[in-house]
Parts: structure tokens; sequence; C-alpha cells
């Protein structure tokens, strides 16, 4: 701990007492990632571009990953000679405790089996439709109507907007394991403002189909051919308010699902081709 700058008349032989723990502190989140990531970055693990809280490692053939959520580790590696090295460096440094296999974090389930890795947010969609008061619901076949078009409308305004908001926050981090519903909460995400009673409509109807399939989630297989397969695609000028067009991408490595998205484009395409290219165009950047 260090004399905060200003403070006058102490000298170097003396030291502060704390009226706080660290907890307590409003900068104990930054000193504690500070000294994470300083000791990461001396044993040669670096920064992912993607996500700072994403420290990854490769060396010969050999491949670790360690993500950082507030004081929660989770590393994987195919080197179990490598993660017990790591582990003993937080141990030193830290005094870790060791949870063994992953099975939950964040709100996501991990199954292992020998087939493979399940995940999926069974607990976090059935907490979701308990707190929407949804759980006796009818199942929906589907997360929306194919032919329902939502725009800003004038009339039929929530009188409690933030339950909505909270509901599509909600459902955003649900497509972390459902993909199956990432446009109908891409288009339910551009009313965040002004949400109407057709609006929330369409929310329950997403929320009607997850009562259906709240185990739905990713699986990756342990045997995967080690080749990477993307689809795109774009529709033309289906936005009422701004007629721009809605990209969708999704990559596989083998069987395994490991990237998709929902966008609407930037720009207005004067035709399909256009609006089909530029999507082909994200798709590209993201293969990259």
């Amino acid at each position: 701990m260090e004399i905060p700058h200003g403070l006058l008349g102490y000298t170097s032989s003396q030291s502060c007492k704390l009226k706080k723990s660290l907890y307590g502190l409003k900068q104990s989140d930054k000193k504690w990632y500070e000294k994470l990531s300083n000791l990461l970055l001396t044993y040669g693990y670096s920064h992912a571009h993607a996500d700072h809280s994403l420290f990854i490692k490769a060396h010969n053939f050999e491949f670790i990953a360690l993500i950082v959520y507030v004081d929660d580790i989770m590393l994987t590696s195919n080197s179990l000679a490598e993660i017990e090295r790591i582990k003993r460096i937080l141990h030193t440094n830290f005094h870790i405790k060791d949870l063994g296999k992953l099975k939950y974090f964040l709100g996501i389930e991990v199954a292992h089996s020998d087939k493979g890795i399940s995940l999926c947010q069974r607990k976090y969609c059935l907490d979701l439709l308990k707190d929407s008061g949804m759980l006796g619901c009818k199942p929906s076949s589907t997360p929306m109507d194919s032919s329902l078009r939502l725009h800003n409308d004038s009339f039929g305004f929530l009188d409690d907007p933030l339950s909505y908001r909270r509901l599509v926050g909600r459902l955003v981090y649900l497509i972390s394991t459902h993909p199956d519903i990432a446009f109908a909460t891409q288009q339910l995400s551009q009313f965040m403002s002004k949400p109407t009673k057709a609006h929330h409509a369409a929310a329950v109807r997403v929320l009607q189909y997850l009562k259906g399939c709240p185990d739905k989630g990713l699986f990756f297989p342990w045997t995967c051919f080690p080749h990477l397969l993307g689809f795109s695609d774009a529709d033309w000028a289906t936005c009422i308010d701004s007629r721009r067009s809605i990209t969708g991408y999704c990559f596989f490595i083998g069987n395994s699902l490991v990237s998709w998205k929902t966008k609407k484009q930037t720009t207005v395409s004067r035709s399909s081709s256009k609006a089909k290219y530029r999507a082909l165009a994200s798709a590209t950047c993201e293969l990259q």
C-alpha cells in the first residue's frame, strides 16, 4: 500500500492503518487485476485482443487459456502439466482454492461425458421464466412469428419500460448457449428506449419458446475434424423504420458451433445482392 499523493508529514518508515478491507475500497478491483495481470504476463501469458480478461499462452503444441471474472478463474489447456504449473504459481501468490472440473460458471452449466462437453443455462432460463411469471405458460414451437415485422410504434407504450429492458438484457446473455433466439433478441433490442405492448408480446413469445426447451445448449464432442465451416446470409430491407438489411452468420469447427451473430447492417442496401455481399464481408472478417 502506497501513501496517497498529497498526504504530507509522513516518512517512508511509517505505514497507513486501513479502515476498510481491500474489498471495501473503490480501487480494489483495479489493484487485484493489476497484480494478477502482471504475474501472468511475467510467466509468458498475453492478453487476448477480444477480451483483456482472457489470458492465453501458446508454446510449441501446447495451448492454455485462462479467463478471470473478479476473483473466479477458469482455465483450460491441452497440457495437464501446464495446468498444474500455473495452479502452483497462482497458489503460491494468492492461495487459491482448486474446485476441480468446471461444472458451473456465470450461469452456464457444464456437463462432461464420454462423448464430449455440453453447455447450457437451464437454471438461468428457469429463473428467467419464474421472475417473468411465465413458468406455467404454454410452450411455443418457434421463438418468433416469421411474418412479424416489429417497428417503432407511436401508441401502446408500456407503463413500466424498465421491465422490458431487464427482460431483453437477460435474453441477450442467454444467447451464449441459445443461438436459436439470437435473431428474435436482436429484433427486441432495437426498441429499448420506447417499448410498446407489441414489442412486449414478441418478448413473451420468446419466453414461451424457452419454456419448451430450457435445457437446450451447445455440445462439443471430443472427436472433431479440424476444419472450419461457416454460413452467411442476409435478408433485404426488412426493417420498416430504416429499410436496412440484417446480417447473420455462424461458424463451426468440425461439428461444434463456436461463433454466431445477427446484426442490422450499417447502411441501406439498394439490392438483395449488395445486402448479401455485405453479410459475406462481415463473415469473412469473423473467419479471419
